[in-house]
């Protein structure tokens, strides 16, 4: 597994166990682990990093399934993206509102795939991601309900 996956999956799952205190899966003995653990998950979990216009730094292979694309179709893209226009300005609330408390844990949205099939996630978290030292790194968040949407 390349090094960034690891490092950004120890980034998601350290901090989830940060803001809420409990594990999002299994721990290992060591982050190769860890990040083999939550690439196989059957929660869907994606990040985005800090920049301006937040982009795409992981998604796990439920994820991909999900938005139906692999890493590499989904890697640098705008997170914003991954919401119909009409949804961005809710989204982007949320996001705020995360940035605020740490995280949330109630999210429902609507989102749009790659190849534009809608679904609605359902009691999504959401949670600020910090690097080694603590700093802002971006925001992940963790779902395993949606519903199909015509």
């Amino acid at each position: 597994m390349e090094v960034g996956l690891v490092r950004q999956a120890s980034r998601i799952l350290s901090s989830y166990r940060h803001w809420l205190g409990r594990e999002l899966v299994e721990r290992g003995r060591n982050s190769l682990e860890d990040a083999r653990e939550l690439w196989h998950a059957s929660v869907v979990v994606v990040s985005h990093g800090s920049e301006a216009d937040p982009l795409l730094n992981y998604a796990n292979r439920q994820a991909q399934a999900l938005w139906e694309s692999d890493l590499s179709g989904l890697a640098g893209l705008p997170s914003r993206f991954t919401a119909e226009p009409m949804e961005r300005a809710e989204r982007e609330a949320m996001l705020k509102r995360t940035e605020a408390f740490g995280y949330v844990d109630d999210y429902r949205g609507i989102r749009i795939s790659r190849l534009g099939r809608r679904f609605e996630i359902i009691k999504a978290v959401v949670w600020n991601v910090l690097d080694e030292r603590g700093r802002p790194a971006g925001q992940a968040a963790a779902f395993d309900q949606w519903i199909e949407l015509p």
